[in-house]
């Protein structure tokens, strides 16, 4: 049973607005890691919002976990939906990082004994127990956002939506990030999407979707995203630098099995690669 999916989504923000999801499809399965990508516009940050309940369409259905979503049954599946937005700060409530990470699961009426528990966990899967008494806005900004996913975590949720949540980053929080995320991943069954416009956060992914103008131009594996990397830069994506390096050297006679996303995927496929005769 697919664990998200969209049948037949229309969604503009007005009338007079242009649709931004046209007769939209889309399925993942469980225990999926799947990336979104897109231009800015082209519909990506609203898949989460209208999968999170926070937007309606206005045709079309939208079904979690085999449930359609109604009116009557929003706040119910979305228990089940953690959202992780790009800004951290927008999700802080507390006073001290613990407090914050509490502050959801005292809405949701878990026990004390349960709660310190979570709490506890969830801080060490993020690598940031020892900040538990600092206050949230004193934080760098990596540190934020690894607060932000606790603090959803800690609900135990099926799925994990992550919207553009590095795109507010210095390099070095990003790469806390993408880590916090690998570790999610590996220890965790969990359902993932991260919605993003960078093209080097993929290789977390089991998946790719890339949208345009509201509709699907592309769903595929990260592995063979770039053999077609004209139609990626035509919708507006710049590829990845390795990406590019890649291509220049096939033109003077390199050949490489799949595009390297990163450095050291790169010098591994420069090391392996052949020159064509």
């Amino acid at each position: 049973m697919p664990v998200i999916e969209f049948r037949d989504v229309y969604f503009r923000y007005n009338e007079d607005a242009p649709w931004i999801l046209k007769k939209f499809n889309l399925t993942i399965e469980g225990n999926e890691t799947v990336a979104i990508i897109g231009h800015n516009g082209s519909g990506k940050s609203t898949i989460a919002k209208l999968a999170n309940g926070l937007l309606v369409p206005q045709a079309g259905e939208i079904w979690i976990n085999g449930r359609k979503v109604t009116p009557s049954n929003v706040w119910e599946i979305r228990k089940n939906i953690g959202l992780v937005f790009q800004n951290p700060e927008n999700q802080f409530v507390g006073t001290t990082v613990r407090d914050d990470v509490a502050f959801g699961l005292e809405n949701r009426g878990v026990p004390r004994e349960e709660m310190i528990k979570r709490i506890d966990k969830t801080l060490q899967q993020v690598e940031m127990r020892h900040y538990q008494h600092h206050e949230p806005h004193n934080l760098s900004g990596g540190q934020k956002q690894r607060v932000a996913i606790a603090s959803v975590m800690a609900t135990h949720p099926e799925i994990l939506l992550l919207d553009e949540a590095t795109s507010m980053l210095d390099p070095k929080g990003r790469k806390e990030i993408l880590a916090t995320i690998n570790r999610l991943k590996e220890d965790l069954e969990l359902t993932m999407v991260m919605i993003t416009h960078d093209l080097q956060e993929i290789t977390l992914t089991d998946r790719v979707v890339v949208m345009n103008h509201g509709e699907v131009y592309k769903d595929t594996s990260v592995e063979q995203l770039f053999d077609d990397y004209e139609g990626i830069e035509s919708v507006g994506l710049s590829l990845p630098l390795t990406v590019q390096l890649a291509i220049e050297l096939g033109q003077h006679g390199y050949h490489f099995a799949t595009y390297p996303i990163d450095s050291k995927e790169f010098l591994d496929a420069l090391w392996t690669s052949n020159l064509k005769e």
